[in-house]
């Protein structure tokens, strides 16, 4: 009686990634990381389940709904991060006495979601964050953006553009209008505007937060200020003049952009808009969003923005913050429909065939003094034809074979064989691989 197989398949919302897929997503992380330790942020981890009270309540109530929880073996309340931003504080929190202050991390990990799939966005992703804790320094906003900058710049991209906004400004307004314990109903409604539109958003402030009409009116003449970055800083001063906080805002969103312009950032790649809220509750300044200038559709790539309460959740230090996330696989899916990502090729661009049973530790010495002298190298791992190892190595996408059989060895030698062009050259081996390592550099380094 044959026993009835389980289907292989995966998830609604999560992925498995095959090699063509992981080593663009591994080399976009190396990317990252040396972006944000150019600026002297430091690796750090945070388990991947937190208990449930570290999670509810820090991003909002879509965030809530969204949250992974269960029960685990021993009955507790638990839930899998949704971002590493609260991870964070919790972590600063528990080990302040170790890290000192300010401290500046850098966390690389995937965080789950239960919201709707689209192009994009997924239920299980990855996020690669950079904070910095213990500060209300402006310079650790404007530091903020050149590392979004640098590092959209340092992944391939010239046309993007960062979009920021202080929080500041809209609560500036609202303790004008005496509405400011309305706040973070009205933000959530704002942070919907490009969704779902003006009207709408108008009647969600008007029904959630209970606005009266003409107050909505007023927010939403805030958040639709256009012009160049200095009109709109201008007419948003005018707008909040005579709140501490709104002015206090402006004056950091004015010293934010005139930072940037001095370290060289084109000013067409920074864009003051009113209109962004970030839909989580946690952000209390500057906010950021990063588009691509030739596919704005996709969204976000990389966001984030002040938080200076977080913290205090979990102690009685202050402990203000500012980061922000590149969303990895919403850039990489950019990236792909923009052609971004070249064909894979293997990771080892050399394969040694492996034809004669007898001499198997021939090979493999041959493969480790490679290693040695720098280069990767698969050693093919079964006694097969040659025809069929140079079929591997071709849909594979290997750049150099070497091939010696009972023969080359014999003579101390060796065939390099370019899998670019067919050609190949006998490589003498008597004096050791130095030859072979010239040749094999030769092709590599070639057109």
């Amino acid at each position: 009686m044959c026993r009835s197989l389980i289907p292989p398949r995966t998830l609604k919302g999560f992925r498995d990634f095959l090699p063509e897929t992981m080593i663009p997503r591994e080399q976009l992380i190396d990317t990252a990381r040396q972006v944000y330790r150019s600026y002297g942020y430091l690796p750090i981890a945070t388990p991947a389940l937190e208990h449930e009270e570290i999670l509810l309540g820090k991003g909002g109530v879509e965030t809530d709904k969204q949250l992974y929880r269960f029960a685990d073996h021993g009955g507790r309340s638990v839930g899998l991060r949704f971002d590493l931003t609260v991870p964070l504080a919790r972590f600063t929190a528990q080990h302040l006495a170790r890290l000192g202050l300010p401290f500046k991390a850098y966390h690389i990990a995937p965080v789950w979601r239960g919201e709707n799939t689209q192009r994009g966005r997924y239920r299980e992703f990855m996020q690669c964050d950079f904070d910095t804790i213990g500060t209300r320094s402006p310079v650790a906003d404007i530091e903020t953006a050149l590392v979004i900058h640098d590092l959209l710049h340092a992944i391939g991209f010239d046309r993007f553009t960062i979009h920021v906004n202080n929080r500041m400004l809209l609560t500036g307004l609202l303790e004008r209008l005496g509405l400011a314990e309305r706040a973070v109903a009205i933000l959530r409604a704002l942070d919907k505007l490009a969704k779902i539109g003006r009207d709408r958003v108008a009647d969600e402030m008007i029904e959630t937060a209970g606005l009266a009409r003409h107050d909505t009116e007023k927010v939403l003449q805030l958040v639709e200020t256009t012009g160049t970055n200095q009109q709109i800083l201008t007419e948003v001063g005018r707008l909040v003049r005579g709140s501490a906080g709104g002015e206090a805002g402006v004056e950091r969103l004015a010293e934010l952009l005139a930072s940037l312009q001095a370290t060289g950032v084109p000013e067409g790649r920074i864009r003051l808009d009113v209109a962004i809220a970030r839909g989580l509750d946690y952000y209390t300044g500057v906010v950021f969003e990063t588009t691509l200038d030739q596919l704005p559709a996709i969204g976000s790539v990389c966001s984030g923005g002040r938080y200076d309460d977080l913290a205090g959740l979990y102690t009685h230090e202050q402990l203000p913050g500012v980061g922000a996330s590149l969303g990895l696989d919403r850039l990489l899916t950019a990236m792909q429909e923009l052609g971004m990502i070249d064909q894979v090729h293997p990771l080892a661009p050399v394969l040694i065939a492996y034809f004669d049973p007898h001499r198997l530790q021939d090979y493999l010495q041959i493969a480790s003094s490679l290693r040695a002298a720098g280069i990767a190298v698969e050693v093919y791992p079964d006694p097969k034809r040659l025809g069929h190892q140079l079929k591997y190595a071709n849909r594979r996408g290997f750049r150099v074979a070497l091939i010696a059989g009972q023969d080359e060895l014999a003579a101390s030698t060796c065939q390099v064989k370019n899998l670019q062009t067919g050609t190949s050259n006998s490589v003498s081996l008597a004096d050791g691989t130095e030859q072979l390592v010239t040749e094999i550099h030769r092709i590599l380094d070639g057109p």
